[in-house]
């Protein structure tokens, strides 16, 4: 199966930012790709923050690794954390 990768940088409260890649299937619509982006913040950080448009960007497709298949078939979507996310 392939899937397409978005990378996402979220701005934090202190300047800083959140890095992470949202991974779903190629045929994902992007709204629901950023209602993804935005209940992984909801679930990770709960301070206000959220994936825009100008946050979110079509990356590239690429094969599914097993890590990520699990995730992908029950929820949707699988967030590969990046920068500022632990």
């Amino acid at each position: 199966m392939q899937v397409a990768v978005f990378d996402t940088y979220v701005k934090k409260k202190d300047g800083g930012y959140l890095h992470f890649d949202i991974i779903v299937t190629k045929e994902t619509s992007f709204d629901d790709v950023l209602i993804y982006g935005n209940t992984y913040l909801q679930s990770k950080r709960g301070e206000g923050l959220i994936v825009s448009r100008k946050d979110c960007r079509f990356c590239h497709i690429t094969e599914i690794i097993p890590r990520w298949e699990t995730h992908i078939r029950q929820k949707g979507y699988y967030i590969h954390e990046l920068e500022g996310c632990h």
